[in-house]
């Protein structure tokens, strides 16, 4: 079981990235996924969450409208788009998974399956 996050960069202020979380060993579907973030200095935050089966998402107030959270059962992939980056957005950013049969409408305060980390640098 393991989760794949990638599509980390550096990015000017102003732009965009779209992260993906690629899940081998299981099915997404079946799971509630959370992507957080880590910045120095900063606690952990629940970046944005979801369940795919019960349909609900949650979105951080720091991200909400800026930041769309999706999946494609084909390629068993979440992503994360990210718009209007700041560099307030600098982070490590990771997804987890988590069978847990949830509303999706905020994130879990622990996960079964967490991924490493892919590096977010938005420039000033």
């Amino acid at each position: 079981v393991q989760l794949q996050a990638s599509g980390g960069g550096l990015v000017q202020s102003g732009g965009s990235l779209r992260l993906s979380c690629r899940a081998s060993g299981f099915s997404l579907k079946d799971y509630s996924i959370g992507w957080f973030r880590e910045a120095p200095g900063k606690e952990r935050e629940g970046v944005s969450c979801f369940s795919a089966r019960a349909g609900g998402k949650y979105y951080s107030p720091s991200v909400k409208g800026r930041f769309t959270i999706s999946s494609d059962n084909a390629k068993n992939t979440v992503y994360l788009q990210m718009n209007s980056l700041g560099p307030e957005d600098t982070a490590v950013y990771y997804c987890a998974a988590d069978k847990l049969y949830y509303s999706g409408t905020y994130c879990l305060v622990d996960y079964a399956y967490q991924g490493q980390g892919t590096l977010v640098t938005v420039s000033s």
